[in-house]
């Protein structure tokens, strides 16, 4: 009789849980490497990577950008696109030029260097934005607060799997400036799937970092940080094809030390300047003396407890572990907040993204609220959060309230329009979800009767 398999295959599906919260494995991955995994069920572990002494990176690109036409890296007949020269206004971006110049630009990254103005100068108030912001184009990358998108890719009406409603394209567009998202190895190419491909396939992440090459051509005044989650521990070397296909080999950072400690960031502008503005971290496995820019993430970048179900959103360092508290301090992190739901069924557990409470969960405040545990890790750690990882970020207590709490954690004036609201949607999902869940565990019951 088949029924028995077949519906343990789907209850395999639909038990399966975000990358942040799957009990960890340990043994030979599809590429043969060996992954040891040692940490409690229901955190995610590869091999932590400790550096005992800093290397220092040549860099390979301290040009400032002066060409008139800019091409991605890879020229194929799907991405081969330019940015052309337009005679918009001149705006100043400053600092990003080095050896003491004055870096005037406009609209398509076109930039001449100049020589300094003297002191007995008016000085020049620069108002082109990066990251949406005038004010960032002098900060270092470090010391901005980002709003971050989790799991970006994962979008499908009606599935409990999804984690957002709105595409990267449109992400971008609405200000989200960190892309988080899980990837799979499957026969040799790389899939962004939420557990498994069979239950939420969003594609491959060639597709997908395609889209965010083009807008990225399209708004040459903006750094897009990547953070990816190697959910099958497979060497670095199957991502790189995938994002040089993409079109954003050139665009890549690449670190001038391994690990970089919170003041080693240059500023936007610098990065901008130079072109050099696709951030990529990596969370396991990543191997920093083959490929420096594409950077283990925990030796940069720490985060709180993930994929959480405590309202209360405590800001406490979780991964990496045994990270001491000065350590912490000498590097970026990232605030997890997004509220996951326990459904017990007998013996059955899963979790599911709480879509009932993201007016309070993404609120600028109350309690279990964005703002408020913005403002608890500014206390605790001394700084706001580099990055601010919610569910359906355009949800909260107003269109834009989680890109109004990191407006407050930046000290700056959030006056853009956002986003596109589908309340009713979410409902749909939530309902849905649910019933899928508990047919399931109907099935289930069935199967376990009859033996």
């Amino acid at each position: 009789m088949r029924w028995p398999t077949v519906l343990l295959g789907f209850l395999a599906v639909a038990l399966a849980q975000d990358s942040s919260t799957e009990s960890s494995q340990s043994g030979t991955t599809t590429d043969g490497t060996v992954v040891s995994v040692t940490t409690p069920v229901a955190i995610p572990s590869g091999t932590y990577q400790e550096f005992t002494t800093t290397i220092t990176l040549s860099d390979g690109d301290s040009s400032v950008i002066a060409s008139t036409t800019h091409y991605n890296g890879t020229m194929t007949a799907s991405n081969q696109t330019a940015v052309t020269t337009t005679s918009d206004s001149l705006t100043l971006l400053v600092g990003g030029g080095g050896g003491g110049t004055t870096v005037i630009g406009n609209n398509s990254m076109n930039a001449t260097a100049t020589t300094t103005g003297t002191a007995t100068n008016t000085p020049v108030v620069n108002t082109r934005p990066c990251n949406n912001y005038p004010e960032f184009c002098t900060r270092k990358y470090s010391n901005i607060t980002m709003v971050a998108t989790h799991n970006s890719p994962f979008i499908r009406k009606n599935s409990v799997a999804a984690n957002q409603a709105l595409d990267v394209t449109t992400q971008l567009n609405d200000g989200v400036r960190t892309l988080q998202f899980q990837t799979h190895y499957v026969n040799g190419t790389m899939y962004l799937c939420h557990t498994t491909c069979q239950l939420l396939d969003a594609g491959t992440l060639e597709e997908y970092l395609t889209d965010v090459n083009k807008w990225m051509r399209r708004n040459p005044y903006d750094v897009v940080t990547f953070i990816i989650g190697n959910f099958d521990y497979v060497s670095p070397e199957n991502f790189t094809t995938p994002i040089y296909n993409s079109g954003l080999k050139d665009l890549i950072y690449t670190p001038t030390k391994v690990p970089m400690a919170l003041n080693d960031w240059p500023t936007l502008s610098e990065m901008i300047l130079k072109q050099k503005r696709a951030v990529f971290f990596m969370d396991y496995q990543a191997n920093q003396t083959a490929h420096p820019w594409l950077m283990d993430q925990f030796s940069q970048v720490w985060e709180t407890p993930f994929s959480p179900t405590d309202p209360a959103f405590p800001c406490t360092q979780q991964r990496p572990p045994g990270l001491s508290k000065a350590d912490a301090k000498n590097r970026m992190y990232m605030a997890n907040h997004n509220l996951n739901l326990q459904l017990n069924l007998g013996s059955l557990s899963m979790l599911i993204p709480n879509t009932a409470q993201l007016d309070e969960t993404n609120a600028v405040n109350g309690s279990g609220s964005l703002g408020e545990m913005a403002q608890e890790c500014n206390t605790t750690w001394g700084r706001p959060p580099n990055f601010l990882l919610v569910d359906y970020y355009n949800y909260g207590n107003f269109n834009g309230s989680v890109f109004e709490v990191a407006a407050q954690m930046n000290n700056v004036t959030y006056d853009r329009k956002c986003c596109g609201k589908t309340s009713g949607a979410l409902r749909e999902v939530s309902v849905a979800g649910m019933s899928t869940v508990l047919l399931v565990a109907v099935g289930v019951q069935m199967v376990m009767s009859a033996f």
